[in-house]
């Protein structure tokens, strides 16, 4: 058939080499993005809203695949005037016999608003949610602790202190921990998250990232035991201190892995071009600086860090808000980006559906006020903001992840 007839696939520029061929497929029936993803209605179906589904809080609806199974969204009239027998309300007639005024509108907008009416299409979900931008925060946390801790300590910026080494140890498996299971609340068969381990699919970068997460969590795990041991008198004190160097050290490598491995996962996603930027590797390095080095100036209000490590977290900190705050303005959205769906996807972040998230969550909250309170210097002020950087960092990637999945697909 193949041979004989003319025939097209869609979305021939991703690379894919999709087995479905489409014999005389109409251009523009081809192209996702000719339509909205949910348009108000389809030509003889209702739609199924894209956001506002039933979730059950990972996102995937009442545990069906795709939201299938959903109520649709259907435009009532103000207080219908016939009911059936049954005694159910009936809908009263529209304009041009369609919800929403039908598909060539007048009265708003501007004439003939839209003159594409979608017949049908596979009302497929958005399948990743909240926990998805939250792990990315809190490995960012978990991976960026141990990674300063590591660092400075390896590098001869500040001296080894007991406390709060234990401290940042506690936090950094906290986080990571929590990460975890966001992981598994994410999937839509939660019960199969170990066979990642058991049967893992090497090419796929979701099973190494868990095994990432798994070796950075034993060793940072037996460390972190180990110097609890000292300070409890459990083993003599001096135990930790030849050990200590080839803990940091071989945890380093794993630490940043945790933190960029999801850049490499993203990259997989063939479907969503905003998230294959090559700067993205970076980004969530730079990331997990900024708030691995901002809750550990939270904890410095409550528990007085050592004067040279609280020196090292402040200058780390404002560096890597500026960085952050530079490669997110003029590279990840400042660029011109390489197709329609990313460049679709960068404008609903900065000028769309999610431009709250963007200016008032990322850049006021999560680096304007932090940099005007870390002027001010007072341990509040830094721990101040500290939280306002890692609740910017939750709106910017609770945007960078929804926003590509709103771009249709299919």
């Amino acid at each position: 058939i193949l041979a004989q007839e003319k025939v097209t696939v869609r979305k021939p520029e991703q690379g894919t080499a999709p087995k479905l061929f489409y014999i005389e497929g109409n251009e523009i029936a081809m192209h996702p993005t000719a339509t909205e993803r949910t348009p108000e209605t389809y030509m003889w179906a209702d739609v199924i809203p894209l956001h506002n589904i039933p979730v059950n809080g990972n996102g995937h609806a009442n545990g069906q695949r795709n939201g299938n199974g959903a109520h649709a969204a259907v435009a009532m009239m103000e207080a219908p005037a016939k009911v059936a027998r049954s005694g159910a309300a009936l809908r009263q007639g529209q304009p041009q016999g369609q919800p929403w005024g039908g598909p060539i509108k007048f009265a708003e907008g501007r004439m003939a608003d839209h003159m594409i009416q979608v017949a049908y299409n596979q009302q497929h979900k958005i399948p990743w949610h909240w926990p998805v931008p939250a792990y990315l925060v809190t490995k960012g946390i978990g991976s960026g602790i141990f990674t300063i801790l590591a660092l400075g300590l390896g590098l001869g910026l500040f001296a080894f202190d007991a406390t709060a080494f234990a401290i940042g140890g506690f936090l950094s498996l906290l986080f990571v921990a929590i990460t975890t299971g966001l992981l598994v609340i994410d999937l839509e068969r939660p019960e199969r998250f170990l066979s990642i381990l058991y049967r893992p699919q090497w090419r796929s970068w979701l099973a190494r990232g868990a095994y990432i997460l798994v070796g950075f969590s034993v060793l940072a795990a037996l460390w972190w035991l180990l110097e609890m041991a000292a300070i409890l008198n459990i083993v003599p004190a001096g135990t930790p201190e030849g050990l200590r160097p080839w803990a940091l050290w071989l945890g380093l490598p794993l630490s940043i892995g945790v933190a960029v491995y999801t850049a490499f996962l993203f990259g997989q996603a063939e479907g969503r071009d905003l998230w294959q930027s090559s700067l993205l590797p970076f980004h969530l390095f730079v990331q997990s600086l900024m708030v691995g080095s901002g809750v550990l100036l939270v904890v410095n209000a409550f528990y007085a860090l050592p004067e040279t490590m609280t020196s090292v977290l402040g200058i780390t900190f404002a560096a890597s808000l500026i960085v952050d705050l530079l490669v997110t303005l003029m590279g990840e959205f400042g660029m011109p980006h390489a197709s329609e769906v990313a460049a679709k996807a960068a404008h609903d972040i900065s000028h769309g559906h999610y431009k709250g998230y963007f200016w008032l969550g990322s850049m006021v909250v999560g680096h304007l006020a932090p940099l005007a309170l870390i002027l001010i210097g007072a341990p509040v002020a830094l721990a101040l903001a500290g939280l306002c950087a890692v609740a910017g960092l939750y709106a910017f990637e609770y945007a960078f992840v929804m926003a590509p999945q709103d771009v249709p697909n299919s």
